[in-house]
């Protein structure tokens, strides 16, 4: 039987919006297509031994959360960057995804280093961007949508060579600026939405269970899954996504 091991980075400081469900949904599809999990926690001030570990989950977190997590983290930046580099799977959100880039700056002018695992920086804007979130995502062809909720005050901005995870449809992604959103860098998803995103994206949560499996030389066989559920409730936020996008646009005639 294949066998993934997931390491879920910090679960009591990064757990913003529901982020938990992610871990639920990776585990309850990896059993659906009949593949075993190892779930690690790693708390602060613990070892992580990145060479076991094939899945990297790090959700969101408030800026006092992130401060933590970044000091801790840069104890192991080289053994996480060069895992990356081999094909690690990495899937973070929010205030995670922000660590992922050279440094993000607070709305207190703090400027919070970073791991540097790719091209992109952060700062703090004067309003926070939320609301339900659809993008038009490439990792597939043709394209699938990929919806969930955002909540950032931070601004990131991808560098030249970095690819986005997706195109904005409705919301602000990113920046509010670019319509781009998320990351993707090897086998590294980054991206602000929340919601919690995997429930209700189940094509994203295989595509992280291939990209964990291939890193170890191990072949995704997904069984045939009836996603009836998880589709309904997708749709259900493109529709109160585009309401919401219909009405302000009408409130602005």
């Amino acid at each position: 039987m294949a066998i993934i091991r997931i390491y879920h980075l910090y679960p009591a400081h990064l757990n913003l919006y529901g982020d938990r469900g992610n871990m639920l949904a990776l585990c309850r599809r990896a059993e659906w297509h009949g593949i075993d999990i190892e779930v690690v926690p790693v708390e602060p001030g613990g070892r992580i031994n990145f060479s076991c570990c094939d899945l990297l989950f790090m959700g969101g977190g408030q800026d006092s959360d992130q401060k933590l997590v970044a000091k801790d983290l840069k104890n192991h930046r080289t053994e996480m960057r060069q895992a990356v580099e081999e094909g690690m799977a990495v899937f973070a959100v929010c205030g995670s995804y922000q660590l992922l880039g050279y440094y993000y700056t607070t709305g207190r002018g703090e400027k919070i280093g970073g791991l540097e695992i790719a091209e992109f920086y952060t700062e703090a804007g004067p309003k926070r961007l939320i609301g339900n979130a659809v993008i038009n995502c490439s990792l597939w062809n043709p394209p699938k949508t990929l919806v969930g909720f955002e909540n950032h005050a931070g601004k990131t901005y991808l560098g030249p060579n970095l690819q986005p995870l997706g195109e904005v449809l409705v919301g602000y992604g990113n920046n509010g600026a670019d319509k781009k959103e998320g990351a993707v860098y090897k086998n590294v998803i980054g991206t602000y939405l929340h919601g919690s995103l995997l429930p209700k994206n189940p094509w994203l949560t295989d595509n992280l269970l291939e990209k964990a499996l291939s890193y170890r030389n191990q072949v995704f066989q997904p069984a045939q899954l009836d996603d009836s559920i998880e589709q309904q409730a997708h749709s259900s936020v493109i529709r109160l996504a585009s309401s919401k996008r219909h009405k302000r646009r009408s409130s602005r005639v």
